[in-house]
């Protein structure tokens, strides 16, 4: 098998997500540490665009989103199952509620005053400055918690989450972890990880507990790789077959010029070759003059495919 690359930074928490992802399949992977902020010129290169943090790159495919990062490990080694199938319909929803709803409020939550200067107390100013400007703009115009909504909301979200685990289990949905888990998990390690306003956690001492659980799965086994190593890996690899199975959208079809862009926020379009549409992936093909030619996969929910017009 080719190797698993994740391109991540140290503090990313849905980088952590698909670290402790890595752990529980016990796969070994290669490490590339990109940029915190734009500009971010070989990630450009081998996402066309796509901004966030991580992605996982396989030689010259590279899957976007760690929703779809997680479908792709669950692939490579079905076992310890992270969607398993008694259960697998909850534990995609409620991970769905946990990267969207959970994360932007422990974020909101994380941002107040108090954390902001926490998490920046050792850090230039001028840094702190290029972070904000940079994470308004992925923002965009998306609405904004206050600091007492977050508060709030986050207050009820943790009792919900305590109350999951009142009858003693492990994990969020019984005996083993879910990939609910890993989604719940990445918010509750970055508030952890802000001292100055962690506190709020103590409500819920149950899933504390959990998340020290959660914390002990590990990273799995890694190796470092620079972004340069990355591109020339792209750029001599082919990528994988595709599924010839093709789910048709409308007026669009294999073959057509078209753009992928989240619907939430960092909305930079990937443009390229529509090359599959599958049930739950969108698969566009382009070429960079570094990277190569390599296959850009994004998971149907939370992205927008839109025909180029000729």
């Amino acid at each position: 098998m080719a190797d698993l690359i994740l391109h991540h930074y140290p503090n990313s928490p849905f980088s952590e997500k698909v670290r402790l992802m890595f752990g529980f399949k016990q796969l070994a992977w290669q490490s590339v540490l990109i940029p915190v902020i734009m500009p971010k010129p070989d990630v450009v290169a081998l996402t066309g665009g796509y901004r966030r943090t991580p992605f996982l790159q396989i030689g010259a495919d590279i899957y976007c989103d760690s929703a779809l990062i997680g479908e792709v490990l669950e692939r490579i080694a079905p076992t310890p199952p992270l969607y398993p199938v008694q259960s697998a319909g909850l534990a995609r929803t409620l991970a769905q509620w946990a990267d969207s709803t959970l994360f932007w409020t422990a974020i909101a939550y994380a941002f107040q005053p108090a954390g902001l200067q926490s998490m920046f107390a050792n850090v230039p100013p001028e840094h702190a400055k290029a972070f904000g400007a940079d994470r308004a703009a992925m923002r965009g115009n998306a609405p904004r918690l206050s600091a007492a909504e977050a508060t709030a909301n986050l207050t009820d979200y943790l009792d919900r989450l305590e109350n999951m685990l009142a009858d003693e289990r492990p994990f969020l949905l019984g005996a083993a972890a879910t990939i609910a888990d890993f989604s719940v998990v990445h918010s509750i390690w970055y508030v952890r990880r802000v001292q100055s306003i962690a506190s709020i956690l103590e409500r819920a001492p149950k899933l504390l507990a959990w998340a020290d659980r959660m914390a002990a799965i590990g990273h799995g086994t890694f190796g470092k790789m620079t972004s340069v190593e990355a591109l020339q890996l792209a750029d001599s690899s082919t990528p994988a077959a595709l599924d010839a199975t093709f789910v048709h959208l409308s007026d669009v079809a294999p073959g057509d010029r078209v753009t992928v862009t989240p619907t939430d926020y960092a909305l930079d379009p990937v443009e390229g070759e529509l090359v599959q549409a599958s049930a739950s992936m969108l698969s566009l093909r382009r070429t960079d003059e570094r990277a190569g030619t390599v296959i850009v996969h994004f998971p149907r929910i939370g992205y927008q495919l839109k025909k180029i017009a000729v």
